[in-house]
This record gives C-alpha cells, structure tokens and sequence, in this order.
C-alpha cells in the first residue's frame, strides 16, 4: 500500500496557492481534464519536486449496466502513465443509461448517480471492476459517492454492498468521509455502522470535502468549508485504521491559501490523533490481494438488461422529464434533478467561459430553460454548442449586441456548414441573416 500523506485537490483556479502551501505531499487531478501530451505547468513543476499525482476518473461510469468503454479506460490508462502515477480511482457510481440494452437512446446524467445496492447491481460492479482492473497500468481504487434519493428494494447496506466489492475483486477503496456524513443526513445512514462494515485494510486513501445543507438536504459541493460532522466522521475512520493518504477537495467558490491551509491543518490534527488511538488498539493491517485463482463468470445478460431498464427509467425521469418510477421519493427526485441541472450548467460554463459572460445573469435560467426536457447526450462541448443553437433558434438573447457576440461564438464552433436538408442548416441560415442585419423570413 502507497503512503500519501496529506494532499490537496489540484485545480488550476488555486495552482499557485499549492504550490505554496506547506506540507503537500500530493495532489488529485481530475483525469479528464488532463492531456497525457500537454500536462499543465503548474502541475508538471510539482511532479519534478516530487509531488505525487493521482488521476481521478469521474466518467467511467462502472456502476453502469453497459461493460466500461475500452476508450476511457485507455485515456485513463495514458493518464496514469503521463503522471506516473501509483494508482488510478473512480467512482461507484452510473453516469448514463439508455442505449442498445434497452433498445433507446443513449442519455448522460452529467454527473454521479447512485447505484442500487442489489444483488443484481453488485454482480454487474464486480464484473466491470475486474474489467478495469484487467486494462489499467496501475492499480484501481473506487469511490463512495453521495447521494440525493435512495434506491427501493436494496438488499445491502453500504459497508456490506463495498466489503462484498473488494472480496470479489480485491479492488481498493476511496473512502469519502463527506460522502458518509451526506447519505447520513439524506438517507439516514449511520457513518460508523458503514466503517464498521468496510474492509478499512482496503482503503486506498480518504476524500474530505465541504457541503452545505438547504431544506433539511445535503449537499455535497465541495464549495464550502469542510464541517465539524464530516471531520468527526475522518476521526472515526481514523480510529479504526491509519489511512495511507487524506486529501481535501475543492471544485468552487475557492477560499484564499490561509484558509486552505487552515482546512488541511484540521485535517492533519484529526488524521494523526486517531492514528495514535488506532495504533495503541491494535497493528495496522495490510490491505487485502484478490487471489489470482479466482474467477467469477460474467454477469449474465439478463442480468444487465434489468439493471440498464431500471437506471434509464431512473435517469429518464432526472433529466427528460419522463413519469417518475415506483418507489421513489418524488420530492427527492426533484431535488435531484435540480441538482443534475445546476451541475450541467455549472460544467458547461467552465467547458464554454464565453456564454455565461455573453448571457450575464440570464445564464443560469436560459440554461434551466434548455435543459428541462433535454438531456445531455454527447458531452458538455456538444451540449454548450446545443445550449447556444437553442438560443439563436429562438431569436435569443434579445440584446442585439449580446445575440451578435452568441452568433459569432456559435459559427466559430459549429463546424462545416450542414447540408441543407439538416435542420441546423436553417440554423446556419439564420446566423448568416443575423450576422448581416436581416431577419429570417
């Protein structure tokens, strides 16, 4: 097992700030944000100081019904390679659905939705772990994530649904203490009883975050200062076993280094108290190593099937509007599809900077316009070009210079021009129109 240390989530927003802050031992980058080819400065200075970097996958998508895409597990392989890195992590978690399992179009959530813990969703996890596993240079660790709603009919809790993972896989863990305290407060789940539950001998390393609660919901932001619950959440874990790494997360709304530094020196000061206490009870153990002898057949395709029926109706209802399922808190859901909504339009304006200075304060609400009864389904480049093009379709914005500005933006991106039998093509026409101060008939 690799010993991190105390690390930080690197972000190019606060480059400089860690590159500054004392005691860094190693950083998180989200793997798609990096090019193997064109590593930023920033971060390729702290490598040849001897800071470790961790490639974080965010669209892997193994708690799917679909097997992983060989093409995103080769991108986070180069990853891993580029930074030389001692492993790789992802997350529980589906990110779309829909496609040739359920005869449908294919849908992206945009970002991490929860999988049912069942037996089914376990026996398809487990198949795609090993899958990764098989195609990764490095090894796998996988993250616990948050969550809004809970699924009907789950048959495990957390702790059993991963402790199965890891002893059907031999997978490492990334704990998210932020994650437990959430599902604490949405789902009523007690964080002590999921690490009474966990293989803490398989823990990778430790995510702490901040969140902020709204209408009795938590939500994981990671854009707001990291709480006394989850940090006495770290100190539990702390009590049961010495994590080889910790690491604080930041996405938005990012503090300045005193503050930072003051968050990760709360961090260290629960990390090395609860390592004493653990140390005094008893010797740390070595994490575990799935024998090479064993092997599990794969899921079979029924089994898939259902699981695929069951997430896109799930995620159908998020983001395209369609009738919730049975057995689900509607009022959740809508909070959850709030949340999905927010973090697109969020996505989409780092992806395309331009549109939210271009719309100023009507973003946001144009962007939830957009979105309700649209999902996202070929990423958040395609999806700021869709943004724009519903936009101008629609004679917005009404501030002629703004409409200009959006116009502009949209042809520069656009592509070739579409035959004239594609709908986009009228599109075109009404850029060239506008472009040249005339309406469209």
């Amino acid at each position: 097992m690799v010993r991190l240390g105390t690390g930080i989530g690197w972000r190019p927003e606060i480059a400089d700030d860690i590159a500054r802050l004392p005691g860094i031992d190693w950083v998180e980058v989200v793997a798609e944000n990096i090019c193997p080819d064109h590593v930023p400065d920033a971060l390729r200075r702290l490598r040849e100081h001897g800071t470790t970097v961790v490639p974080h996958g965010v669209s892997l998508g193994l708690g799917g019904a679909e097997r992983p895409d060989p093409g995103r597990l080769r991108a986070l392989a180069e990853r891993a390679e580029a930074l030389g890195s001692p492993l790789v992590t992802e997350h529980i978690a589906f990110v779309r659905a829909g496609g040739p399992l359920t005869a449908s179009p294919a849908i992206e959530a945009g970002h991490l939705l929860p999988v049912p813990r069942t037996r089914d969703a376990l026996d398809v996890l487990c198949e795609n772990v090993r899958i990764a596993q098989d195609a990764l240079p490095v090894p796998l660790a996988v993250e616990n994530i948050a969550a809004l709603i809970s699924w009907p009919g789950e048959e495990m809790t957390e702790g059993q649904f991963l402790a199965e993972l890891v002893e059907r896989t031999g997978v490492r863990l990334l704990i998210d203490v932020a994650n437990l305290h959430t599902n604490h407060v949405n789902r009523g789940e007690d964080p002590a009883k999921a690490l009474d539950e966990l293989p803490t001998s398989a823990i990778a390393y430790v995510h702490v975050a901040g969140g902020v609660e709204k209408d009795g919901v938590w939500h994981d932001s990671h854009a707001h200062p990291v709480t006394q619950p989850v940090l006495d959440v770290l100190a539990e874990l702390c009590a049961r076993t010495a994590p080889p790494g910790v690491l604080l997360e930041r996405d938005e709304d990012f503090p300045a280094a005193g503050e930072l530094a003051g968050e990760l020196d709360a961090i260290r000061g629960v990390t090395a108290a609860g390592i004493a206490e653990e140390a005094a009870a008893q010797p740390t153990t070595s994490a575990p190593v799935r024998p090479s002898a064993v092997y599990e057949a794969p899921a079979p395709d029924a089994v898939r099937e259902r699981l695929a029926l069951a997430q896109t109706s799930l995620l159908s209802a998020l983001v395209g509007g369609t009738p919730p399922p049975e057995g689900f808190d509607r009022r959740r859901l809508r909070v959850q599809s709030a949340a999905l909504t927010a973090k697109r339009a969020s996505v989409v304006a780092k992806v395309a900077p331009e549109l939210p200075e271009i719309l100023g304060t009507g973003y946001r609400p144009a962007f939830a316009r957009y979105a309700d009864g649209r999902p996202m389904t070929g990423g958040y480049r395609r999806d700021a070009l869709a943004f724009a093009e519903h936009l101008l379709a629609d004679t917005r914005p009404d501030d002629p210079a703004a409409r200009r500005r959006l116009t502009l933006w949209w042809q520069e991106r656009s592509g070739p021009a579409p035959l004239a039998s594609h709908p986009a093509a009228r599109l075109a026409r009404r850029v060239r129109l506008a472009l040249s101060g005339r309406r469209a008939a």
